[in-house]
């Protein structure tokens, strides 16, 4: 099996742990041996790419049709197959062909906050999006990769909305369980892929899963009151860009997601027309996917290429470094962080001692601390070791010490998790889990009717102290209660994946972080898994994961596309990264779930702004040229860059001394600089576009300069005579000595009216790291 395509949250995490089988297999297959192969050759543009992937089709499967799994004909050419590893290697020798691979299979990344953010960007506003909505004049229209879609949620009701844009060409996909009146003026597209190895029960976009559901919602949910997790949460459920048509591309079964049907479904959205494309899935980290061999980066290249933006979870393999995934420059990367909500589910000790906890339960325990408490290491069976009964791992408990009792249980190896605990407490008759784990702390996972909560080693200490000077321990644990305005926040969760990227140093990954930790929204109706015993199924759940983070982006990128449809992928990109915050709602840095301060391996750019994005004043806008070069830079030669691009200039040709140091020179918003070893400078030039609509506007920079690091910039100031008008600069960076670590500064562009910041990074390392 290969890795699975990772949701984001710990309630998939079960998902996650079987991305652990990652390899680079290939399927079983019909045939012995057989395996399904994506065939990729480039451009759909080139009539020649065109004609030599029919002409293969052809002759390989005019008489096994059924081994061609998918063909790819609107955004790029080539197809996927059942094939031999002879066939393949044979196939990658023909002309045309750029690359042969075997269908992997990704995972999804999952383990109030539109509120939070009008809130850190000091706007007042009860809830729901930036108040600098959609009009109307332009609805974007966007694109969601993932699960399905609950379609009877009235989170996808489409009051009020008005005609399907006029440039929509896409379809809604009949099945068995989902008919064409599922679909609205709110959900206008519905696709389905079929993967050879999966069931046919999956042959449909209903959304079995709840992930796409509750991506779908958080981008362009319509506003629903009262909506909650059993009371938990309670509010307004309302997606980030409520005026936005969604069109959802089923690619992700509860098998995982294959790279086969991600590249079908990037080629039907760039026909179909989406605005902004959004996935909320990837590889795991330590696949090291390469860029002509990742489905999504391939995918997202060519939608790019037609306008689109693509935003992408940045995974959930945190808080190792050199972690993140979906790095290529032309997508937007996506780290996760939490929002002033908790969930706190408190221990009470003998004395009415008050341990603070976190957790989301719907026990009826007592209030008052008369349960038994005991330490799992006390209770372990004549089996098991003592850092398994710690743990509380599977059938490390013994039944006659548990029975009746609260048990303190320990992440001891780094492995375990509060849920696994749980459930071996409750098997062997216990009446709660407190979980010790300095990791999850900070992020409440639901654990049903069963009382569960989760504290820190210091707060452990003071149980671990009562537990020893006392000899009959009791205690309870409450009920969750919701925490508003918590402080300090945000900070970035501890699963978020971090930088340096692996595909290079020289392009700051993840770009942005949004809210991902502890996110309502809509789910599928009919999830026994999450509902409570005699109540109604769960309409709406409470998950985390950088699959959470991704949709917030995504909403603000849409917004900013209604209210500029002429502006690039990268000029959108822009305007949301360097109008980034870097502080908390304690008026301090953004910390990590250390507590030190973040830096841009954490959270790139900084967290989302939901409103200064829409008027960044300034743009650094990426173009197809920089993503040429950056493919010379990165070592492919000019014939294959010809065939992969579809509008070529006639007379490009490589840098002649393309070199992975130069792919710092790209016009991207942040700044990094790999290989430098402290002699000599090192320059970089960067060029602005002036959208601020005033015409006339002079910015001055300043410089946030690392220590050991000299950064000059010129020119210090920045004269515009109208708007559109684009303005170049340079960085020149020198020190006395190589960085002994990597360092980072920024630089910021600014007047009376526009903040424009670019973060940067500085590093002796070399720029690629795989």
């Amino acid at each position: 099996m290969k890795g699975l395509i990772t949701f984001s949250t710990p309630y998939l995490l079960f998902i996650y742990l079987l991305c652990i089988l990652f390899t680079t297999e290939t399927e079983a297959g019909s045939r012995n041996g057989d395996g399904v192969y994506v065939v990729y050759m480039g451009s759909a543009s080139s009539a020649a790419n065109a004609y030599r992937a029919q002409i293969l089709i052809n002759t390989m499967f005019k008489r096994r049709a059924n081994d061609l799994v998918h063909t790819y004909k609107h955004g790029f050419t080539g197809f996927a197959a059942r094939l031999t590893a002879e066939e393949a290697k044979a196939i990658a020798k023909k002309p045309g062909v750029i690359s042969v691979f075997p269908d992997p299979n990704f995972q999804l990344h999952t383990t109030h906050s539109w509120d939070f953010l009008k809130y850190q960007t000091s706007v007042k506003i009860d809830s729901g999006p930036p108040s600098t909505a959609s009009d109307g004049s332009y609805d974007s229209i966007v694109g969601i990769l993932d699960t399905g879609i609950w379609p009877e949620s009235e989170s996808f009701n489409d009051k009020d909305m008005g005609p399907i844009p006029s440039r929509w060409k896409g379809t809604c996909m009949e099945a068995k369980d989902f008919k064409s009146t599922n679909c609205n003026r709110k959900i206008i597209g519905a696709r389905y892929y079929k993967n050879p190895d999966d069931d046919s029960e999956y042959y449909t976009t209903r959304d079995v899963i709840g992930h796409g559901s509750h991506t779908s919602s958080t981008i362009a949910g319509s506003a629903v009151e009262n909506a909650s997790y059993y009371g938990v949460a309670s509010g307004t459920a309302k997606g980030g860009s409520p005026n936005a048509r969604i069109a959802m591309y089923k690619v992700c079964n509860p098998g995982g997601c294959t790279g086969s049907s991600i590249l079908a479904a990037f080629d039907d959205a760039i026909a179909d027309g989406v605005d902004v494309l959004s996935l909320s899935l990837g590889a795991p980290a330590y696949a090291r996917i390469d860029l002509n061999t990742d489905p999504i980066a391939i995918g997202a290249f060519h939608a790019v290429e037609q306008g689109i933006l693509v935003i992408c979870s940045a995974g959930n393999d945190g808080p190792d470094g050199g972690t993140v995934t979906n790095t290529a420059p032309w997508i937007m990367t996506v780290a996760a962080n939490t929002i002033d909500r908790d969930f706190e589910s408190d221990v009470v000790l003998g004395g009415n001692k008050v341990i603070k906890g976190e957790g989301i339960h719907f026990a009826n325990a007592s209030k008052s601390p008369v349960y038994p408490l005991i330490h799992g290491k006390s209770a372990k069976n004549a089996d098991a070791s003592e850092g398994e009964a710690r743990a509380c791992e599977f059938g490390s408990l013994d039944q006659d010490k548990v029975k009746g009792k609260i048990v303190l249980c320990e992440n001891v190896g780094g492995s375990s998790y509060a849920s696994a605990a749980r459930d071996e407490v409750k098997s062997k008759g216990g009446i709660g889990c407190v979980f010790v784990d300095d990791r999850t702390r900070a992020v409440a996972s639901a654990y049903g009717a069963f009382p569960t909560t989760v504290i820190d080693s210091m707060e452990a200490a003071e149980i671990f102290s009562y537990l020893n000077s006392t000899k009959d321990p009791v205690a309870t644990i409450l009920p969750t209660a919701t925490v508003e305005k918590f402080t300090p926040a945000p900070a970035v969760a501890y699963f978020s994946s971090r930088g340096p990227s692996s595909l290079t140093r020289s392009i700051l990954k993840p770009d942005i972080t949004a809210p991902g930790v502890a996110i309502l929204a809509a789910w599928t109706g009919n999830d026994s898994a999450i509902s409570l015993e005699g109540k109604p199924a769960a309409q709406y759940n409470v998950i985390s994961g950088t699959s959470m983070a991704a949709p917030h982006v995504t909403a603000v990128a849409s917004l900013i596309k209604s209210q500029h449809p002429t502006w690039s992928p990268s000029a959108i990109r822009s305007a949301i990264m360097t109008t980034a915050t870097q502080t908390n709602n304690d008026k301090g840095l953004i910390t990590t779930e250390t507590g030190a301060a973040a830096t841009p391996y954490d959270s790139g750019a900084g967290e989302l702004s939901s409103t200064a994005s829409m008027q960044p004043g300034l743009v650094y806008e990426t173009t197809e040229t920089d993503y040429l070069n950056f493919l010379c830079y990165y070592g492919y030669n000019v014939t294959t860059i010809k065939a992969i691009s579809k509008a070529l200039p006639v007379n490009f040709t490589c840098p002649a001394d393309s070199n992975l140091d130069l792919i710092s020179t790209i016009n991207y918003p942040s700044i990094g600089i790999s290989g430098f070893k402290g002699t000599g400078n090192k320059t970089v030039t960067r060029t602005v576009t002036n959208v601020g609509g005033d015409g006339v506007a002079e910015y001055t920079v300043s410089v946030e300069t690392p220590p050991g690091i000299t950064i000059k910039v010129t020119p210090e100031k920045l004269q515009f005579t109208k708007d559109g008008e684009k303005l170049t600069y340079q960085v020149i960076v020198s020190a006395t000595a190589s960085p002994k670590q990597d360092v980072f500064g920024a630089l910021t562009w600014s007047n009376a009216k526009y903040k424009v910041r670019s973060p940067i990074v500085i590093s002796s390392e070399s720029s690629r790291t795989n």
